[in-house]
């Protein structure tokens, strides 16, 4: 009996310390569980931040935008100083241009340089534009679609990815300025100098905005077409731009005033001398320089002049 009773004693302690065992174990695991989630809705947090903050899809669609309008840019050869002080042959001391120190076979070097930049410049940008929006898709497709656990075992990979996405667009924030142009180069040479020291000259790229076509206030009439057209940044200061008038026809170049183009020092100008009920397409650029390195994109707009006279002709446009 005596023994009986310590059989059952020593089973009473042994499931008495199973029981606490299990419940501690099951406390520790409901820690664990615990600690897990709230480590998991804290990085999720994170992650969800920055795709409503730097990769939001308004985000993205404003740097979109701001790349596309700079492929439409004229982009420029910048020198710097403009000016600067050279001795004549009585050694009197004038200001002058540095376009006209500068020689042209530089210059076109140079300019060949710039283009090449430009051209590289642009392409970079597009390329971080599309390695963001892959990275908005791969991160909202860890937010939700992975578990708990498929989450918190890709988090290395996921912080990678922050860091780099967040590279990427410092990256194209900072290329959406153009700036100096990186190469080494002998623009002046000292002879045309006479004795005068050579300045420091900076060569840098910058950009103006493209002209664009007023749609509303475009229009044609029956043997004249009025236009207007405007930069994004509503330019005060007129520049000389390039018109250029198309009789559309059927590849016909026979036919009189199939093609002409006109210098203008305005943002509006009336074309006369149209046929009526005919199709143009105008075509406006900002007039060629010395410095001009990079243009690409032209605006343009077909007008069709009326057999009566109406004014609100019809209007298509094409860029």
């Amino acid at each position: 009996f005596l023994t009986q009773q310590l059989s059952f004693g020593i089973m009473a302690v042994i499931l008495n310390e199973f029981e606490t065992s299990s419940e501690s174990t099951a406390h520790s695991e409901e820690q664990q569980d615990s600690a897990s989630w709230e480590r998991y809705l804290e990085r999720r947090s994170l992650v969800l931040q920055f795709l409503h903050s730097s990769l939001s899809r308004h985000h993205l669609q404003h740097h979109q935008n701001k790349v596309e309008l700079l492929k439409k840019c004229h982009f420029y050869l910048e020198i710097e100083p403009k000016h600067v002080n050279v001795r004549d042959q009585n050694h009197v001391m004038h200001r002058t241009d540095i376009l006209q120190l500068i020689d042209p076979c530089q210059l076109r070097r140079m300019k060949a340089v710039g283009k090449k930049q430009t051209e590289i410049h642009l392409a970079l940008l597009t390329g971080l534009l599309e390695q963001l929006e892959r990275g908005q898709e791969e991160l909202s497709c860890y937010v939700e679609t992975s578990d708990m656990i498929t989450f918190l075992s890709r988090w290395d990979l996921i912080m990678q990815r922050l860091s780099k996405l967040s590279e990427f667009m410092e990256t194209l924030v900072s290329l959406q300025v153009p700036g100096k142009l990186y190469v080494k180069h002998r623009l002046v040479s000292h002879a045309d100098l006479r004795g005068t020291r050579l300045p420091n000259i900076r060569l840098s790229l910058c950009t103006k905005m493209p002209l664009i076509f007023d749609r509303k206030e475009s229009f044609a009439h029956k043997n004249w077409a009025k236009l207007k057209w405007f930069t994004e940044n509503q330019e005060s200061h007129l520049e000389q731009c390039e018109l250029q008038v198309k009789l559309l026809t059927n590849e016909s170049q026979t036919e009189p005033g199939y093609g002409r183009s006109q210098v203008v020092t305005s943002n509006t100008y009336v074309v006369q001398d149209l046929q009526p009920g005919r199709s143009y397409e105008f075509t406006i650029r900002r007039s060629d320089t010395h410095t001009l390195v990079f243009e690409k994109w032209r605006d343009s707009i077909t007008l069709k002049t009326k057999t009566n006279g109406v004014e609100d002709a019809d209007s298509s446009a094409c860029a």
